[in-house]
This record gives C-alpha cells, structure tokens and sequence, in this order.
C-alpha cells in the first residue's frame, strides 16, 4: 500500500498532472473569476475543470509570493446571514491585503445533505456576488469554485487512503447530524466531509486557515493528516522507497479572530446563528430589510439583567448583541462597554438595529450590482 500511494503523492508537484494543472490554474490571482466562473468549460478528462486556459502563464506577483499563504470558502447554502459575513467573510477584506488569499465557494461541501440542481447554481453564483459586494477585491484575492478544480477531489481520495476511520468517527458534527437524521438518511460524504476540508486547504500549502470555534475540530484532523502523510510518505521513509525525501504539505495554522468567530443565534445565546435553524427569526440575513431587522431585533431574546456587559456567563444573548454591535459600529471592545453599560433593552436594541442597517446598506447595493451583472455574464454565455 506504500509504494502505491507513494506514486500518487509526487503528482503533487509533477508539472505535467493533471492535478498540478488544476492546481496551476486554480492559484492564479483574480483571472479564474475574470474569466468564466460559473460555466463549466467543455473539455477533455485531461483537462482541469478550472475556468483558466492552460496555456495561459500564471500571473506574477512578487509581492503576493512573499507572503503566507491563506485559504477560506463558504458553503453555497441557505442564505449568507450575518454569522457568516462577521464570523468570516468581513475579515477578509483585511487579510487580503497581508496574505496570500484564496477565498473559494465550497459547492461539493453543500452536496453532503440533500439538494436542488439549479437552486445550488443560483446559489453558488449568489455567493460569489455577496463575496464581491462585502469587499474581497480579485486583484488581491483568487475568487473560484471549489468543483471547478478537479484536483481537489482528487486529493480527497488519496487523503482517504492515508486517513484511519477513527478519527472521522469522533468528528462532533457527524456525530450530531447524523444522531438527528438517523443512519438510514445519512450519506458517507458526511463522514468524510473533513477529507475534503482538507484537501482543499493542503492542496495549496496553506499556512493558515481562519476558522470558527466550531470548525477548530475539523483544522486538527487536517494538522494531523498532513503530520501522517509527511511521515508515511515523506522524510527518510519516502526516500528509502525511491522518492525525493522532504516534506510534502505544510502543516497549517488556525487563524482565529479576536472578535466575531461565533456569532450566535437571535434565539437562544448559547446557539450558533445558523442557515440551518427551522427559525428565519433566528438570524439576521444580509439581504434582509430594513423593516425585517428591525423586527428581528425587536423580538430578539434578551435577559431581565440591569445594564449591559460582555462575558457574563449568566448573559449569552447580551454578549452576543454586545458583540455585534461592537463588529458593525467599528468600536472597540472597552468603547462599547462603557458606552452601554448603563442602558436597558429598550435603548440599546434601537441603537444595534441602526448601526445593522447602516453597515449593511452599502453591501446590500453592491450585491444587488454584482448579480445583476453575474446574470447578464450567465446570459452571455449561455447564447454562446
């Protein structure tokens, strides 16, 4: 099984795979996104599935080449509410301009639970257009779709080679997910959902991966695989079978943000804000209106506690709503502390709903620019 494995893992590298010309394409700074993003070109099952051209050279970018490497993606699922833009796409817009970013639509991570065909279309488009409007800039940033580079199932399946099935049955998602839907409803994909995670991150030797508290899990196993795969089929081990030696992935790093890795439920405090809650009341969504967010908040659960404060334990949906009003107003934690620490609900919910609805204006307009001209691109394309 070694040396079987092993003739795989170079390929990584081989400037004439199919899986280097993926990954070629895929890397290549703002020109996949540029060109045609959502239309899968016809090709040969030679050819990647990237949208870039391979005769085409990679763009050079000294400065870019320099830096650490960053990867991130969001699921094209559900609508993007304001879990997903603070907890990760609102810090993007700043680390674009420190690292080496790849930001993706993870679209075969949606397939893990059921779907429509043309809804996931609409969707992954829709995602594309709000990462655009929220400010990621594809002059700094590679903007692609996961399934559009093949490389990254295949990497998916020599990882599953390498990786024990204990450690994917003590993933805590599956293991609630699957307890809710039973067995019986249940597909492997969502077992080996973490697989895929991380090939998506060790494919492009990324230093570091922003992740949420939920996530963290899902970033170890990856640690922990690229650690396997260096030491099955790297180092004296690989040479002594006739490789190269070396390393052969990075191990990368969690990045974490101060503040905004967790924003929870309008619901329950102690409950992440999620697209899957049967709930719309529980989250606040970026296309939502002014009215909608108004009410939204207006109903939203809070505490019989006098005054405000962060990290009282006995308090989640204060810290919670303290939180976010810290992330959109742009103040500091200690501003929004004294700032609110004398006030009641009924003072403090009229002030986060302005500050939601003024922070949100803006990218509600871009985003409906950016569809618009995503469709016309579709439409183009389709008549060619």
């Amino acid at each position: 099984m070694a040396r079987s494995l092993l003739s795989h893992f170079p390929i990584l590298s081989s400037s004439t795979s199919p899986l280097a010309s993926s990954l070629s394409c895929a890397i290549t700074p703002s020109k996949c996104f540029a060109r045609r993003l959502f239309v899968r070109p016809k090709a040969s099952s030679s050819q990647c599935f990237c949208t870039l051209s391979l005769s085409e050279p990679a763009a050079s970018d000294t400065s870019s080449s320099a830096r650490k490497r960053m990867v991130s993606g969001v699921q094209p699922t559900g609508s993007i509410h304001l879990g997903n833009y603070l907890g990760a796409i609102k810090n993007w817009i700043e680390l674009q301009n420190t690292y080496d970013t790849l930001f993706f639509i993870v679209d075969l991570h949606a397939i893990t639970l059921p779907y429509e065909t043309q809804e996931l279309s609409k969707a992954t488009r829709d995602t594309a257009a709000i990462y655009l409007a929220c400010g990621v800039d594809t002059s700094k940033a590679s903007v692609f779709v996961q399934s559009h580079v093949r490389a990254h199932v295949e990497l998916m399946w020599l990882l599953s080679s390498a990786t024990p099935i204990g450690w994917l049955n003590r993933m805590i998602q599956f293991k609630e997910k699957s307890r809710k839907a039973g067995d019986e409803n249940v597909g492997v994909a969502l077992l080996t959902y973490p697989v895929l995670m991380a090939s998506d991150i060790l494919l492009y030797q990324s230093d570091f991966v922003p992740v949420g508290e939920d996530q963290k899990q899902h970033l170890e196993l990856t640690r922990e695989l690229a650690e396997r795969v260096n030491y099955l089929y790297g180092g004296r081990k690989w040479k002594k079978l006739g490789g190269k030696g070396g390393t052969i992935f990075k191990v990368p790093e969690p990045l974490i943000p101060p503040a905004g890795a967790r924003v929870m439920s309008l619901t329950d405090g102690l409950s992440k804000m999620s697209k899957s809650s049967p709930s719309d009341q529980s989250r606040i969504n970026l296309l939502d209106s002014k009215d909608v967010i108004a009410n939204k908040i207006k109903r939203c659960k809070t505490d019989s506690f006098t005054g405000l404060e962060f990290d009282n334990p006995d308090r989640p949906e204060c810290n919670n709503l303290l939180s976010i009003y810290q992330l959109v107003s742009g103040k500091t934690k200690e501003e929004v502390a004294k700032e609110c620490q004398d006030m009641n609900w009924g003072s403090f919910k009229p002030l986060i709903t302005d500050a939601l609805i003024d922070h949100l204006h803006p990218i509600q307009c871009l985003l409906l620019l950016c569809l618009s001209i995503l469709c016309m691109k579709v439409l183009q394309e389709q008549q060619k």
